[in-house]
């Protein structure tokens, strides 16, 4: 059985040269090579790249859905690339085996469309928000999902032709979602892989500055460009209602608000809802699409 073959797409903002490297040494490993290797800066410029890796620079950041489009158009100038990989900067593949199980699962399924990696900190603990399912008690039950994380993750070049990229409007936030309900309703498979790890370190999502806008303004878009009209207010309202209940910060929820408010108010086209026989699917696969 022929495998396809692995391109990789890293993006970076300069601000882990040392993280970087140890990546790319990580990726350098594997027993099963990535036939190419891209490296996008961000709005950056990049450090001095082994001769192995295409550097692109940005003279603007796109986020992470544009610097990922940008790395995608990159790798299809190479025919031989048929799975993408993403992954962190500050990520490092702790294992040599990674591509060679991932290639493994795309030659075995023509269908299956996005592989999710397992994001795991130096001591082996999951996150539970890095599991892409309700139940997430236990992040080594893998299997069908309704979503992926974007830290690392394989996707099927064949699958991107049919749906498109990543939504460039996002920026960042929710835009692995917004993929992943198309691939589903073009009838892609979603794996989480639990044994295909990511080592990243233990980090909070408010991190960073603008989580809070950008997370909420993205969710208002993503139900106005995907849910069927009558789930959007469904959608919308019951992720409001958690937020207030999770959120500690009083300035994290003008921010939230003031993102949700911005949703509201602007276009992100196109609207292109999925299908009802798609809606009733995701609870099966563990998320229904309201929650």
């Amino acid at each position: 059985m022929s495998h396809p073959r692995v391109g990789v797409a890293i993006l970076t903002m300069g601000t882990r040269p040392a993280e970087l490297t140890d990546l790319l040494a990580s990726v350098a490993a594997q027993d099963t090579p990535a036939a190419r290797v891209v490296v996008v800066g961000n709005g950056s410029p990049l450090p001095v790249l082994p001769d192995w890796v295409t550097g692109v620079e940005l003279t603007e950041n796109l986020g992470i859905s544009g610097g990922r489009n940008a790395a995608l158009a990159r790798l299809r100038e190479f025919e031989d690339v048929a799975v993408v990989v993403d992954l962190d900067d500050d990520g490092l593949l702790i294992s040599s085996d990674v591509f060679r199980r991932l290639t493994e699962l795309y030659a075995a399924d023509e269908r299956l469309g996005v592989v999710g990696f397992r994001i795991a900190d130096e001591q082996g603990r999951t996150q539970r928000r890095h599991v892409p399912r309700l139940r997430a008690a236990d992040p080594m039950r893998g299997g069908l999902v309704t979503t992926f994380l974007g830290g690392g993750h394989g996707l099927s070049m064949r699958m991107l032709d049919q749906i498109g990229g990543w939504p460039e409007p996002f920026f960042y936030a929710h835009e692995e979602t917004d993929l992943a309900w198309r691939a589903l309703d073009a009838d892609w498979k979603v794996l989480y892989e639990p044994k295909l790890v990511l080592q990243h370190p233990w980090t909070s999502p408010t991190r960073h500055a603008v989580f809070h806008r950008m997370v909420a303004r993205n969710r208002v878009w993503l139900a106005k460009r995907r849910l069927p009209a009558v789930l959007v207010p469904l959608y919308l309202g019951i992720w409001t209602a958690t937020t207030v209940a999770r959120t500690r910060s009083a300035a994290g929820l003008r921010a939230w608000f003031g993102g949700f408010a911005e949703g509201l108010r602007t276009p992100c086209p196109p609207r292109r809802p999925i299908r009802w026989s798609t809606v009733w699917r995701m609870p099966r696969l563990g998320r229904p699409p309201v929650v």
